[in-house]
């Protein structure tokens, strides 16, 4: 094992992760910029060094502070957490070129599904099922009306180099098509750099459900079984859950295979997740897209499966086996997650401000991964999620007992936050009976 890891995030999944390393007697070093300095990830760490100003790009996604900080503090790794430099292939090369090991897979499985037609091609030659769509950037307008002609409305419009919803929109006819494609290409231009457009077939009813996949140093891929993510707004999940109340062991073999074909085709090493549209209607599924990365929905696998997926990234970085018996791993029980995000509970806008009350519920089954503290200050400069909220019972119905219980030992203020939506939607009918879709929270709401 290592014997000291820089970590290259914040928050809740950086405080996280030093969790972990410090258990192992690993060293464990964060980075942080000045908005930041006061967060408990960085009082938590053993050496922290500030790499900037609230910027992200000036600080979080400033490869050069961060490969100094590395050299600075003796780091013998890097783990990129998710978001920021997690899936940024030139940076897991250059963290490699300098003698430095990368706790997440190889820059060429990076590189491969981080375009999204590219994935789609490849996972398709894999026998992994794909939606209809385009196998390569509609180049123009005219190219995107006549895709779509092809593949029939309603059709998503895609960010190709996009990824954690951002970067989408729905076409019901030609004309929402000529504005879609335009927003949609002009959004990607300036997030992604990279205004590349992939058309898919739409569907208005369908399920997301994802597989955890583990590429082992020994080159062997496991699925380590699916989680239900369809709780989302504006495309970005809000609740997961695992396992999937929607998948069928008979449909569960499947999804798992196809999961293990798509990691194998790339020649899969460590922690990712393949992400799945699941028609209700036909109980087929079809590939979304591979995060080649940890989740941020990480701990409903790790509750239910009994591991931690932070040092299993760890060992399979530096080529150690697993800390369990791949043949002799099952799964136990249900668990549930809910990211507490610092937004409004009805429109699920941004609500920053100063945390005046933070108690997190305990109790058994219950599990908080915080960033936060009470006195502690939400900036705008980040994403919203304060804390994950996950909840683990012998079944689904305990589980969600438990989930109802700490939401309301949750004392929260200053803020806003969307504890009082997750109340409402663990006492909705359609949540309860686990036949529910992604479009859960429009009709909640």
């Amino acid at each position: 094992m290592i014997e000291s890891l820089l970590v290259a995030n914040r928050g809740e999944i950086a405080r996280r992760i030093i969790r972990t390393a410090r258990r192992l007697g690993v060293r464990a070093i964060a980075v942080h910029s000045e908005a930041d300095a006061d967060l408990p990830f960085v009082a938590e760490a053993d050496e922290a060094v500030c790499v900037g100003p609230a910027n992200p790009a000036q600080s979080y996604r400033n490869t050069e502070a961060i490969l100094a900080a590395a050299r600075s503090t003796g780091a013998q790794a890097i783990h990129p957490g998710y978001g920021f430099l997690s899936e940024n292939a030139d940076f897991a090369r250059t963290v490699e070129a300098s003698g430095l090991i990368w706790v997440g897979p190889g820059a060429d499985a990076i590189s491969a599904m981080g375009d999204k037609i590219n994935a789609r091609n490849l996972m398709a030659a894999a026998g992994v099922p794909v939606a209809a769509g385009t196998t390569e950037p509609a180049a123009d307008l005219a190219a995107a009306v006549a895709a779509a002609a092809g593949i029939g409305y309603p059709v998503m419009v895609k960010a190709a180099a996009g990824g954690g919803g951002m970067g989408m929109g729905v076409a019901v006819d030609e004309a929402a098509l000529r504005t879609e494609y335009d927003k949609v290409r002009a959004f990607a231009e300036r997030m992604f750099g990279d205004g590349s457009v992939l058309l898919e077939r739409y569907f208005p009813r369908v399920r997301h459900v994802e597989v955890q996949i583990l590429g082992l140093a020994d080159g062997r891929v496991l699925a380590l079984g699916e989680r239900e993510c369809s709780v989302q707004r504006r495309n970005q999940k809000l609740v997961e859950e695992s396992p999937s109340p929607a998948v069928s062991p008979e449909l569960r073999a499947r999804l798992l295979a196809a999961a293990v074909r798509a990691g194998e085709a790339v020649d899969y090493r460590n922690a990712g997740t393949v992400e799945c549209l699941l028609d209700p209607a036909s109980g087929e599924f079809f590939f979304l897209e591979m995060n080649t990365r940890l989740q941020v929905e990480h701990p409903v696998t790790e509750l239910v499966y009994g591991i931690d997926l932070v040092e299993e990234q760890l060992r399979v970085a530096v080529g150690l086996p697993p800390t369990f018996d791949p043949e002799a791993l099952t799964p136990r029980g249900h668990a549930i997650e809910l990211r507490v995000n610092a937004e409004d509970p009805k429109r699920f806008l941004p609500g920053p401000g100063t945390i005046k009350t933070w108690v997190e519920p305990t109790g058994d089954g219950v599990r908080v991964d915080s960033g936060y503290v009470e006195g502690n200050t939400v900036t705008p400069f980040y994403d919203s999620l304060m804390a994950k909220l996950i909840v683990h019972g012998a079944d689904r119905t305990e589980a969600i007992a438990r989930a109802r219980t700490a939401v309301a030992a949750f004392h929260l203020s200053g803020p806003k936050n969307n504890l009082p939506f997750f109340t409402d939607l663990l006492e909705n009918q359609e949540f309860l009976s686990g036949n529910y879709d992604t479009g859960i929270v429009s009709r909640l709401r």
